[in-house]
């Protein structure tokens, strides 16, 4: 695989436009760290890991639900493998004039673009959430 974090997105809406309870997606560290924000956030209700077997993991994320409807209603990937988009703290714009978030990549660790502007880092976005 080589984009963990679109399969996460990807499991993610599938799992609620079908109406899940739960998702389990493989676990790496990098899907760990935006689940960290989505749950810091209240998108998920939270998440943990649980062993497969000897040596593999996989993350049980809890969707949230708000009368009957999902709490993320556009979860879109920004930059991909091909594609890398960067934006200082400066540029950094505001995802439906700020009902939503973007999750980025700094030098401080995976942070919401509120956490990113508080700590004034720019860096890598990964995704936007609405």
């Amino acid at each position: 695989m080589s984009d963990n974090i679109a399969d996460l997105l990807t499991r993610v809406r599938n799992a609620q436009s079908a109406g899940h309870a739960v998702v389990k997606v493989p676990a790496s560290g990098a899907k760990q760290s935006v689940l960290d924000v989505l749950q810091r956030e209240g998108y998920v209700r939270g998440y943990s890991k649980a062993l497969v077997r000897k040596g593999v993991e996989e993350l049980v994320v809890e969707l949230k639900y708000h009368e009957g409807q999902p709490v993320i209603s556009r979860l879109t990937r920004v930059s991909k493998p091909g594609r890398r988009v960067y934006v200082a703290m400066e540029t950094l714009g505001r995802v439906h004039n700020g009902l939503g978030i973007s999750i980025l990549s700094t030098s401080k660790g995976v942070l919401s673009d509120a956490e990113a502007r508080l700590q004034n880092v720019g860096g890598e976005v990964l995704c936007e959430v609405f």
